[in-house]
């Protein structure tokens, strides 16, 4: 029986979602738990992988599991699991699903606040230039007309193609400064971080949105701004179709 898992969890404190030697990730720790509950080794599955210091509200793991599972296990697992990651659902699939595959669509936030805030600070970047907020949601709405994104995916991404469609682009306007939501298909390695960099420096004037517009075309990932730190960024939604699920079984 496979069920995927749903979690949420700061990223501050890890090295990144997927396992690695030698360094505390979120899958390293959430594996950590299920083994010491179960007693056997397990192997979970991501669907989306986030960079060290990258936080999610919502990101899932698959599992397979030969035994019915016991009622309070999401008590128990949450109770072993550090207090910076928790574990919101574990719910039953089809057995032929898969976590990263048959997604739909995900959905990141980028936060940026311009008032000193002590409780932001892990949690957003803080940003205290001003910044053309129409100008940034020009740029917004130009990544929308455009597929491949080659400028925005770090260097030694290993992926067939760089295309993305992307669904939402837009930037709000918060009681603390800013926040960027954009959802598409897929991401590339550093695409979120790559794109908000490049855009704040529209909004400041060092870019025109021709300028933008250039960076896009040239399928350069050097001509795009990647110095937008990690703690800013989650990974807000993960979209299934329904039909992947069993409503009936969850925990």
């Amino acid at each position: 029986m496979r069920y995927f898992i749903e979690v949420k969890y700061k990223g501050t404190n890890y090295a990144g979602f997927q396992i690695q030697n030698n360094a505390a990730t979120i899958q390293s720790e959430v594996q950590r738990v299920f083994e010491i509950y179960f007693k056997k080794e397990f192997k979970l599955t991501g669907s989306s992988r986030t960079d060290a210091g990258v936080h999610a509200n919502q990101n899932y793991f698959q599992v397979d599991f030969e035994e019915a599972l016991p009622e309070k296990i999401l008590y128990s697992l949450n109770a072993l699991l550090p207090h910076d990651i928790a574990i919101k659902s574990i719910v039953r699939v089809k057995d032929d699903s898969h976590a990263r595959f048959d997604a739909l669509s995900r959905e990141y936030v980028y936060n940026i606040y311009s008032i000193k805030n002590p409780f932001a600070f892990e949690t957003a970047w803080f940003y205290p230039y001003t910044v053309d907020f129409h100008i940034l949601q020009a740029a917004a709405a130009i990544l929308m007309e455009h597929k491949d994104f080659t400028s925005f995916a770090k260097r030694n991404s290993q992926v067939h193609t760089h295309d993305c469609t992307i669904f939402q682009s837009e930037w709000v306007q918060t009681d603390h400064g800013l926040t960027y939501r954009v959802k598409a298909n897929r991401f590339l390695r550093g695409m979120v971080r790559g794109m908000v960099g490049t855009m704040l420096q529209t909004g400041r004037g060092a870019l025109t949105l021709a300028d933008f517009t250039n960076v896009i075309v040239a399928k350069d990932c050097t001509k795009a701004n990647f110095a937008t730190p990690p703690h800013g960024l989650f990974l807000n939604e993960v979209v299934y179709p329904t039909t992947v699920f069993f409503h009936q079984e969850s925990f």
